[in-house]
């Protein structure tokens, strides 16, 4: 199998991986443990399940390592089409990323406080329900750049010519639900809606097109010949060479 598509299939299953490692920490664990609204059952459901709330942290932690990898690997297949936006996308998702991780600096807070001895009840409850609030506003700040990535990549996708423009379009949208729901937890708090819900649809079509088809590997190597013969202000690199030896 042609060297570029192992790399394909790779960054595949690492984005699947991503994919089952964020739906358990950031979907399944907060589904058992918190309960809007209620700060005491919040804390009382942490410390009765305090296992499964420190996997959903470790969870989330795998998800943003792995997330390197993947993007390292997205870089490797579409470089050959544009360099400096491929480099973009990964300045992005590191953004992102780096926030994410210091985020997850408030739930073990929130664990913490509630372990502490100098405190009553209440006090505890009160202060872990507040750094699990901050820890609800970094995520919806790391969504910015998770959001942001997503539109170079989908550009890319949609330049390639070997991988579909569908994709690239629903990356695209992907793009633009993250931003929303950013805009509105912050700027429409009392709107519930989620709308990467219904947009994550992009990721997905990716991971599974990586897995099943990979690339047109004979598409990939038509751009990284040309990739090759022009820099990046579109001069002949071959035509300059010939010149200069004359």
């Amino acid at each position: 199998m042609n060297s570029i598509q192992k790399t394909a299939r790779f960054a595949g299953l690492l984005y699947l991986a991503l994919a089952a490692l964020s739906a358990f920490g950031l979907v399944y664990v907060p589904s058992m443990i918190v309960v809007p609204g209620d700060a005491a059952a919040t804390a009382n459901n942490i410390l009765a399940s305090e296992s499964l709330f420190r996997l959903g942290v470790v969870s989330n932690l795998a998800a943003f390592t792995v997330n390197v990898f993947v993007a390292v690997l997205l870089y490797k297949l579409l470089e050959p089409v544009s360099k400096s936006i491929a480099s973009l996308m990964v300045i992005l998702i590191t953004v992102g990323l780096a926030i994410g991780m210091l985020n997850e600096l408030n739930q073990f807070a929130a664990l913490l406080t509630l372990g502490a001895d100098n405190l009553t009840a209440t006090q505890s409850q009160t202060l872990a329900s507040l750094f699990l609030d901050i820890y609800e506003h970094g995520f919806t700040i790391a969504h910015i750049f998770w959001g942001l990535w997503l539109f170079p990549m989908g550009y890319l996708i949609f330049r390639s010519g070997f991988l579909p423009k569908v994709v690239g379009i629903l990356l695209i949208i992907a793009s633009m639900g993250y931003l929303v729901d950013f805009t509105l937890f912050l700027l429409f708090p009392d709107v519930t809606l989620t709308v990467s819900n219904f947009t994550f649809i992009g990721e997905v079509a990716l991971i599974f097109w990586l897995l099943i088809r990979g690339v047109n590997v004979e598409q990939w190597n038509k751009r990284t010949h040309k990739s090759d013969k022009t820099d990046l202000n579109g001069r002949d690199k071959e035509r300059e060479l010939s010149l200069s030896k004359a």
